[in-house]
């Protein structure tokens, strides 16, 4: 579906995005990642026509961003960051006169309104429609700019933080929002909220600096975080540092470290990299008769991967 090879972008001697390729599926939903000035707008901004790459090259379902702009438009949907408005229309007017700028006949209009107002939950409160923009919160304007994005029934979605100035009940909103319409279109969502990209995406791709550090699914991308394995362990039966003596004496344990939990000692065990020691830990606690109330693998998070990415992308650089 979109195929990027080689995008470069300066601004003047800025170098915003530097030499990017990736692809996406038609039907996915995928991520794109990376710190404030990353370069995520700017690579979004050139799939959208919005503004010219310095060189490479980019497609969306075959056509040629660069050479075919107008049949990309009419292809994608975009929401950019800050959603421009006009606040002193109303919701209804305001989606009809974007339907009318698509090319839209006044029947087909109502119908693609009425279609992008359903999908975006904008049809209740029923008078939710008749309503002027200014009068509307912060999430019910993401939904209007949302809305006009689908009035041509995109294949693409491009969201350009979708999720920004919005309350925690209004983020869990469009949250399912952008997930129920996965289900139809091809998503490109910006962010840099990990547990966003998380929970929506199928695929993540982490830009830093203007380069493309790391790709994949969230699975694929936890499981390259380097360091020590850790596991956790709460034991009672014997004196803390007794426990924590006999835990530091199996084979591959680097450190413990341990604390008190009410009755119990928790220990914090550092393995080698990639080392899974529950089994040996849980022998060694039947062997001296601990009782044991927790065990468990600390496995790297997706924010460990890309403090971890974006860190050595900003010291090389």
């Amino acid at each position: 579906m979109i195929d990027v090879k080689h995008l470069t972008k300066y601004y003047g001697r800025t170098l915003a995005v530097d030499d990017i390729s990736f692809h996406i599926d038609a039907g996915s939903v995928v991520g794109f990642l990376g710190p404030n000035g990353a370069g995520k707008s700017t690579t979004l901004r050139i799939l959208t026509c919005f503004m010219p790459a310095t060189s490479g090259s980019a497609t969306i379902a075959g056509y040629d961003v660069f050479k075919q702009s107008l049949q990309i438009r009419g292809m994608v949907g975009y929401m950019p960051e800050n959603v421009p408005l006009y606040p002193e229309m109303r919701v209804r007017e305001y989606l009809m006169f974007r339907a009318a700028l698509r090319g839209m006949k006044s029947k087909q209009r109502s119908l693609a309104v009425d279609r992008a107002a359903e999908k975006c939950w904008l049809v209740k409160p029923e008078d939710m429609m008749r309503r002027r923009i200014d009068q509307l919160s912060r999430g019910y304007r993401q939904r209007v700019g949302l809305a006009d994005c689908l009035l041509h029934d995109p294949k693409v979605l491009v969201l350009d933080e979708p999720t920004i100035g919005l309350d925690p009940a209004q983020v869990r909103e469009m949250r399912n929002l952008i997930r129920s319409l996965g289900e139809e279109h091809t998503v490109i969502l910006s962010s840099h909220i990990l547990a966003e990209v998380e929970q929506l995406c199928g695929k993540l791709i982490i830009i830093s600096g203007g380069k493309i550090v790391a790709q994949g699914t969230p699975d694929e991308l936890r499981r390259q975080v380097s360091g020590p394995s850790r596991v956790i362990v709460e034991l009672r039966g014997g004196q803390a540092e007794q426990m924590a003596k006999a835990v530091a004496d199996v084979d591959g344990v680097r450190d413990v470290q341990h604390s008190r939990a009410g009755n119990w000692t928790r220990l914090t065990v550092q393995g080698a990299e990639d080392a899974d020691l529950r089994q040996d830990v849980a022998d060694l606690v039947a062997a001296k008769g601990y009782h044991l109330r927790e065990l468990r693998r600390e496995i790297g998070s997706l924010e460990d991967f890309f403090v971890q990415m974006t860190y050595e992308q900003i010291t090389r650089d």
